[in-house]
């Protein structure tokens, strides 16, 4: 069968993101031409179910009704007016409904923590981050005074690939190449609890992650990097952490009550809380909580949105913070004291037309159901698949799923990346009519919320087949 044109067009023009193109140009891509719902079609025809929603960015579906009205509602009105001193209506309603947002409902629950007020629009989730890393630089040296401010993070943390952004990161695969470029960033200990060291007790397969046999030392990590910042005279001033979940390092879930704590001690230090919701942000992570934060009833000084903002339509993002940090830039003109930082396409009219209707989608009671259903299926689904010997671990948190493969589940052995386990299972998911990517040797799951219950149990048996195929020699434990 020959190359679709696309397809010949994009092997001699185009270079792909986080691809080994070597690889790349040996095959022929899947050349994605339409979508509806759940459901995507590529240039022969064949229809593939969006098993990780577009690179985590699809959240209602493809070509879905209400979000085309408002796009195309937009589209009669204006495409795009520059946010360097003008004003405009969508930007200006989502600004206001995203701060509505942060809130809860209970307010009480927030109770001596701070409340996020204004809005500073960017276009993904890297710039977000850079946003809240400058934003946090320049108040800690004109509040604390502080000549050289640092930043805490997590070991294996990923923050987007801006250079601010990196220097947050801890992939050595991702970042390593780029540290002469880099500033300094301490990291601490990330809270994986299938693979912690202080774990004292072996966890058996049946308990997943929900075990938590440990003295907390993870919390204790971070206690402990605090004091020594304060010890040295070079105190943090910011700690950034993708809350509940972190993505990119692997879908490591959070125990309960870890960042209650860390919250707690990094505002003991006077440390601003950086709340990268960049994947986690907008019902992700399952219940009534729009944002991750506030399963636990926190509350960070900046918080970090893009992906799923617009529904995954259109590149967008934000950056809430509170009135305390908008203040420190406030001056006379010639104190020069602005925030000097944009981009040409900040608080675009139809990226925030567009947030708008999806944020109407997310509020309507009968998604909220449906989600809750499809959350409480896909953990039945997945329960199936510890029957694989290859199986470590399954990581389920609201509708992000990931499922870690091992060489031996007894001893927790990973497949060396070299031996690409994760990406022939989903090239395997692909031919079975199933899209995602892995990191690494984890398979990810995060279907787009009009998946049905029927879809989301074929893409879970598409995974089965896959390590089937990949991973054979199948035997009961």
């Amino acid at each position: 069968m020959p190359l679709p044109a696309a397809a010949r067009l994009d092997h001699r023009y185009v270079w792909h993101p986080f691809t080994q193109m070597q690889d790349w140009l040996r095959t022929e891509p899947i050349v994605l031409v339409s979508g509806r719902g759940a459901v995507l079609r590529d240039a022969h025809g064949r229809e593939y179910l969006d098993a990780n929603a577009s690179i985590w960015t699809n959240l209602h579906g493809h070509q879905h009704p209400r979000l085309n009205a408002a796009l195309r509602a937009q589209l009669g009105r204006v495409a795009h007016t520059s946010a360097l001193g003008f004003a405009s209506e969508p930007a200006s309603q989502l600004a206001a409904q995203l701060v509505r947002a942060a809130q809860t409902p209970r307010a009480t629950r927030f109770r001596g923590q701070p409340r996020l007020r204004k809005v500073f629009f960017s276009d993904n989730g890297s710039t977000a981050l850079e946003v809240a890393l400058k934003l946090a630089f320049e108040f800690a040296r004109r509040t604390r005074g502080l000549t050289h401010p640092r930043f805490l993070s997590l070991q294996g943390a990923y923050h987007g690939d801006t250079v601010g952004a990196v220097s947050l990161g801890h992939i050595d695969l991702f970042h390593a190449a780029y540290s002469k470029l880099l500033f300094r960033t301490s990291p601490v200990m990330a809270p994986y609890c299938y693979r912690c060291p202080f774990n004292r007790a072996r966890a058996d397969r049946a308990e997943a992650r929900t075990y938590r046999k440990c003295g907390w030392e993870c919390v204790g990590k971070v206690e402990q990097s605090f004091d020594l910042a304060a010890r040295r005279r070079q105190p943090i001033a910011a700690f950034a952490v993708e809350p509940h979940i972190q993505g990119a390092a692997g879908l490591i879930a959070q125990p309960e009550g870890w960042l209650q704590r860390t919250a707690a001690i990094a505002r003991h230090h006077g440390a601003l809380l950086i709340a990268d919701e960049v994947m986690t942000g907008f019902g992700r992570t399952g219940g009534s909580s729009l944002f991750a934060s506030h399963h636990e009833q926190v509350q960070p000084d900046l918080l970090c949105l893009a992906k799923g903002l617009t529904g995954g339509y259109l590149p967008m993002a934000a950056t809430l913070t509170t009135q305390a940090i908008f203040d420190a830039f406030l001056g006379d003109y010639a104190e020069f004291k602005t925030f000097f930082h944009g981009h040409s396409f900040t608080g675009n009219p139809l990226g925030a037309a567009v947030a708008l209707a999806s944020l109407a989608e997310l509020r309507r009671p009968e998604g909220l159901a449906h989600r809750r259903r499809l959350e409480q299926h896909l953990t039945r689904e997945l329960a199936t698949l510890w029957s694989h010997p290859h199986v470590g671990d399954l990581r389920q948190t609201g509708l992000i799923a990931g499922i870690e493969l091992v060489q031996d589940w007894t001893t927790r052995q990973p497949f060396p990346l070299a031996a690409r386990v994760g990406i022939r299972v989903c090239e395997a998911m692909a031919r079975r009519g199933v899209l995602t990517r892995p990191i690494g040797n984890v398979i990810v799951l995060m279907p787009p919320y009009c998946t049905t219950l029927r879809q989301a149990s074929r893409m879970v048996s598409a995974l089965a087949e896959s390590l089937e195929e990949v991973l054979p020699h199948h035997r009961g434990r």
